[in-house]
């Protein structure tokens, strides 16, 4: 039986459905990131393939030359990151809907973290 995961935005005019198994959750600590969420992103990640979007006010925004966020056009729910030249995009974690059996897997752009917080759960960082 294939695994199905679910997700959507804040008001629900936003949602996925992703097939198979995702990717162990990256916590990502860049600027752009953090003023995005107002934290750090932690993103999982499905095939191209095997991600189905459904609702009309996704909107995208062109982060830089080569990648994109995708948000909720109503309610500003961040959801989905794209790079142009992958065939996956990343999914904010906290858009799943119900228990994921996901868990942090490693830490990026640590370099780039406020003072404000540590990072104390013994992933891999870099």
């Amino acid at each position: 039986m294939t695994k199905i995961t679910k997700g959507s935005c804040n008001c629900g005019g936003v949602s996925w459905e992703a097939k198979g198994e995702m990717r162990p959750i990256t916590a990502c600590h860049c600027g752009q990131c953090r003023k995005q969420s107002g934290l750090y992103y932690a993103a999982t990640a499905a095939d191209d393939g095997n991600l189905a979007i459904k609702g009309d006010t996704l909107k995208w925004y062109h982060a830089t030359p080569e990648a994109k966020r995708g948000f909720c056009g109503d309610c500003g729910s961040a959801l989905f990151w794209k790079h142009d030249n992958d065939n996956f995009t990343s999914i904010l974690a906290g858009s799943i809907d119900g228990p994921s059996g996901l868990e942090i897997g490693k830490h990026i752009f640590v370099a780039d973290k406020p003072d404000w917080y540590e990072i104390t759960d013994g992933k891999p960082q870099s």
